[in-house]
């Protein structure tokens, strides 16, 4: 049997699921999903192998319109995306503006690779229909289905619920019988391009994603100074960079209580992930107008070459 391997991108707008549908397809949890928009800053990639086959997925960040550097370099990730792809995924929902970002959407048009449109959250249709609301559900996927065929008719449109793991299985399916002849470009026991490193780095950052409000969570970095491992534990040194003296306030918290929570939710989560006894030490530094400076941004690995 001849082998298949390709490189399946997943590109679109923010928050629409595709850090969500990432981790299903991978089966693994590789990419922060989180209720806020804006949340994956890297293009991270996920790798599926099977004796006959390598798919290597890449989620990226949600595609808008640069306000300050550090979105220009999202905005480049996601960019890339589409000169690397042998197959595409453009994941949309069934609430979002299909007219929404039509730059981005005129680059997706002239794509000569297969382009796999995904309505995602299709369940949110049918939760909040009643019995007698059913086919207007259906009416309305029928009415989504449509426009987004018009404004892309070349691509193939399968509406999926990847929280709920619908459609996703036919999805895998399909990408298998698009991937190109080919050797891995990976070993085989490889799980994705990103060191150990950056998943502390993410999974510190989704914790303040989820305790902190407002503009907070998007002014901070996380960089890992420290990552000493043995067979049974890990001992991480983790840096919380904020852009101003109050920001940095407010993520330690009232005699530091913020802060601890932080650090005992990404204990917890780290553990989990690595499967070992986790010594996490977090400190919280001031870095001005880091968004905005190339050179920061670069020290950072914001940099899509």
């Amino acid at each position: 049997m001849k082998h298949k391997a390709g490189f399946v991108n997943i590109v679109g707008n923010p928050n629409v699921g595709k850090s969500t549908l990432m981790n299903q397809l991978v089966g693994e949890r590789i990419s922060i999903a989180t209720f806020k928009a804006q949340t994956t800053r890297h293009r991270i990639m996920g790798i599926v192998n099977t004796d006959d086959m390598q798919i290597v997925f890449s989620d990226t960040p949600g595609v808008l319109k640069p306000n300050y550097k550090l979105q220009e370099s999202m905005l480049a990730f996601s960019e890339s995306a589409l000169t690397d792809a042998d197959v595409l995924l453009y994941v949309t929902d069934v609430v979002e503006n299909p007219e929404k970002n039509m730059d981005f959407l005129e680059k997706v048009q002239k794509m000569k690779i297969p382009v796999l449109l995904l309505i995602n959250k299709i369940d949110s249709l049918t939760s909040t229909a009643s019995p007698q609301g059913e086919e207007s559900s259906q009416s309305k996927l029928v009415e989504i289905v449509e426009k987004w065929h018009s404004l892309l008719p070349n691509a193939e449109i399968l509406p999926i619920s990847a929280k709920n793991k619908f459609g996703t299985d036919m999805l895998l399916k399909r990408i298998q019988e698009l991937l190109p002849e080919s050797p891995a470009f990976f070993d085989k026991d490889q799980l994705t391009d990103k060191p150990a490193r950056f998943f502390v780095s993410e999974i510190i950052r989704e914790k303040i994603l989820l305790y902190y409000d407002k503009e907070i969570p998007y002014s901070v970095e996380v960089v890992v100074e420290r990552f000493k491992e043995d067979d049974k534990k890990i001992h991480i040194n983790a840096v919380i960079y904020v852009e101003r003296d109050s920001q940095k306030g407010i993520i330690i918290g009232h005699q530091g209580v913020a802060l601890k929570k932080v650090a005992s939710e990404a204990r917890k989560a780290l553990e989990k992930f690595f499967d070992k006894h986790i010594y996490l030490e977090i400190y919280v530094k001031v870095d001005k107008d880091w968004r905005s400076s190339q050179k920061e941004l670069d020290n950072f690995g914001y940099n899509p070459e």
